[in-house]
């Protein structure tokens, strides 16, 4: 009974950030850096007074995976991530995702979905492409058990969660898509030549790589925004990155061609498709 009222206390205070974050980012009448400094201590202030980690019950066997993986830190902000993307961002990470989602091949693609998060990704692909399958591979369990919450008994027979990074793809294991949307910037700069190595070969020939993330910025208010968002994951999951790679040439030196598909966010976000 006591563990029910926490998991209601806990959704509860998830729906007042939703509702929070409306507020902010509809009542904005200019846009300014302060405005998303303000948003970010505020999803902190939250984070730090709400921190719970009770999850409701997860349906369907346990998750396989790999041992410690570099992400776990991403567990603690579960519960809440979502609702804290919406307070600083508004629709504009999704919006660069959708963008991306136009690069999905058609009829019934392997897709590999690393770091997607709480699922929401995972039922668009599965919205737009319903004969695919998907290995959905997550680093946060909690995010896992969020993500497989999300699809119907039907979908849940398409798709293999599994707990881990880049590290746990089998050599075997090959896909006609790769989808890394805000996961790559999570990376630290020395680990990602190898990470996207690992990625490039697990994606087919003619197989397509979509991108979703933030642009670097030498200057201004974008690499003020960056800095405060490093800055903010460091301190509530531990994150090993401490600053945006240039993925552009990153992606490059993995012979990758990349067609821009949008621009968000004031230019701070962009989705691209790679071949």
């Amino acid at each position: 009974m006591g563990s029910g009222l926490l998991v209601l206390q806990r959704y509860s205070l998830d729906l007042r950030l939703r509702n929070l974050s409306t507020i902010f980012f509809t009542s904005r009448s200019c846009f300014g850096l302060s405005a998303i400094v303000s948003q970010l201590l505020a999803g902190a202030f939250f984070f730090f007074f709400f921190d719970f980690t009770v999850l409701p019950p997860a349906a369907g066997p346990p998750l396989p995976g790999t041992a410690a993986p570099t992400l776990t830190g991403f567990d603690r902000v579960a519960w809440c991530y979502d609702a804290l993307v919406a307070l600083v961002f508004g629709p504009a990470l999704r919006n660069t995702q959708r963008a991306a989602l136009a690069g999905l091949p058609t009829g019934a693609p392997h897709v590999l979905i690393l770091g997607g998060g709480t699922g929401w990704v995972l039922v668009e692909v599965l919205r737009l492409c319903p004969a695919a399958t998907v290995l959905y591979l997550e680093a946060s369990r909690h995010m896992l058990v969020r993500a497989r919450a999300r699809l119907s008994l039907a979908q849940l027979a398409q798709v293999e969660f599994r707990h881990g990074t880049q590290v746990a793809l089998a050599p075997s294991e090959a896909f006609d898509a790769i989808l890394t949307f805000f996961v790559l910037d999570c990376i630290a700069t020395a680990d990602l030549p190898d990470a996207l190595g690992r990625l490039h070969t697990a994606l087919r020939p003619g197989g397509r790589w979509l991108l979703a993330d933030f642009r670097p910025a030498r200057r201004g208010w974008r690499r003020l925004l960056l800095a405060a968002m490093f800055w903010f994951f460091r301190l509530t999951t531990r994150l090993r990155a401490r600053e945006l790679p240039d993925l552009a040439a990153a992606m490059a030196a993995q012979g990758l061609r990349g067609e821009a598909m949008g621009q968000f966010y004031r230019g701070a976000t962009e989705a691209v498709v790679f071949q």
